[in-house]
């Protein structure tokens, strides 16, 4: 254990490689421990990883799969399995990859995927390298998803779960970063996972999945964004997207760092209009609306209303009929292809959407600042800051991110 610290610590201490042992990323539920689980079974020397990547009194630790309390439950779990565990603070990165994002896209007026995020950015680099450390031949998480091959390598595939594939919060991950993953429960359906944990004795078997994003925890978001806004301001331009996630100015950084203004600069209130700039009524903060929305508006019409878009400049909200939503163009920038623009078939906007079949520009594979879809069907909602999945097939060949967020 002594050893683990150390080559954990900074990697003076670097373990022999084995091409045995296996690194399990380790949250405390059933879908981490059932994943270790079964890389005991198949014979692995199994170690174990908890990232502790947010600390907040306002969001409720028990329902956070990064917290400190999720650290300790991770901990002990893995102690009765009898797996050596390790802890990596990673709260500094996770805030300014991942919440500091999150943050400046409500403020920019787009909507952020913080998860597919933190999977590309923050979580899977760091595990990745600690296993390096730690001589380890692979890491294994427990996401419902499946790893496949072509003639150019392997690529991020659809879990035999439909409803619980994990592949769209994946998208980002390269091929060089797949060649040392395993995902043992993309085979699997969630009750079957139970079922194993169960007849292993996990004390986890039956315990419930959170549905909330891991620093949020059962805290409400407009809360959040108030107790933790940042006053920085970022550069570049803030951008102004309608619908169908294309740009109504100049494109933003590549980088994707925006110009906003401090949440405590944001007004309170905002005017809601229709799309003739006629106002509707107010609003307590545009970063509380998304595009598509519905409920919650806050205005009365002969007609239901669903928010066309955000103007952050001017703090207002854009609502109006179903109908305006359709598109069937969606800007995405950036955008980063695992394969050429050829191999795409299809496109899910969000997590838990169906494909949509498109047409994708030709393209060689890497990274392009900013591309437009051609969809074969209207879409109504296509949310900016949104990550687009590119497929063919069940296999992830791209992603993007619609409109500049």
């Amino acid at each position: 254990h002594r050893a683990l610290g150390l080559a954990a610590r900074d990697g003076a201490a670097r373990l022999t490689p084995d091409p045995g042992r296996t690194l399990v990323a380790m949250s405390g539920g059933v879908d981490s421990a059932a994943a270790a689980q079964l890389a005991l079974d198949s014979g692995d020397h199994v170690l174990a990883v908890t990232l502790e990547l947010w600390s907040d009194p306002g969001t409720d630790g028990e329902r956070s799969c990064c917290s400190p309390q999720a650290v300790t439950g991770a901990r002990a779990l893995a102690h009765g399995m009898g797996i050596p565990h390790l802890t990596l603070d990673l709260r500094d990165e996770f805030r300014t990859a991942v919440v500091d994002d999150f943050l400046a896209g409500y403020a920019a007026g787009v909507t952020p995927n913080p998860c597919v995020r933190c999977n590309g950015l923050v979580r899977f680099d760091s595990m990745l390298a600690l296993a390096g450390r730690l001589g380890a031949a692979r890491l294994a998480t427990g996401h419902y998803a499946r790893i496949a091959r072509d003639a150019e390598g392997p690529l991020v595939r659809a879990g035999v779960d439909a409803a619980k594939d994990q592949s769209y919060v994946l998208a980002r991950l390269t091929g060089a970063e797949l060649e040392r993953l395993r995902f043992p429960l993309g085979e699997l359906e969630k009750p079957r996972v139970r079922e194993l944990a169960a007849e292993a004795g996990l004390p986890v078997a039956d315990k419930r999945e959170s549905q909330d994003l891991c620093f949020l925890a059962g805290t409400d978001t407009r809360d959040f964004m108030r107790r933790h806004g940042s006053s920085k301001v970022h550069r570049g331009a803030v951008p102004s997207f309608d619908a169908g996630g294309l740009q109504r100015g100049a494109v933003p950084p590549f980088d994707g760092i925006r110009a906003v203004p401090p949440f405590d600069a944001i007004p309170a209130s905002g005017d809601i209009v229709d799309r003739d700039g006629r106002l509707l009524g107010r609003h307590s903060g545009h970063h509380g609306f998304t595009v598509g929305q519905r409920r919650g508006i806050g205005v009365s019409a002969a007609e239901p209303l669903y928010v066309l878009s955000k103007d952050a400049r001017r703090n207002r909200v854009v609502v109006g009929p179903r109908a305006a939503l359709a598109t069937r163009r969606v800007g995405l920038s950036p955008v980063h292809m695992h394969r050429a623009g050829s191999a795409v078939q299809a496109v899910r906007l969000r997590y838990g959407a169906p494909a949509i079949p498109c047409t994708f520009a030709e393209v060689d594979a890497g990274a392009h600042e900013s591309l437009v879809l051609e969809l074969d069907r209207d879409v109504r909602g296509a949310a900016p800051g949104q990550t687009a999945c590119l497929t063919r097939g069940d296999l992830v060949v791209g992603w993007g991110t619609i409109a500049g967020g």
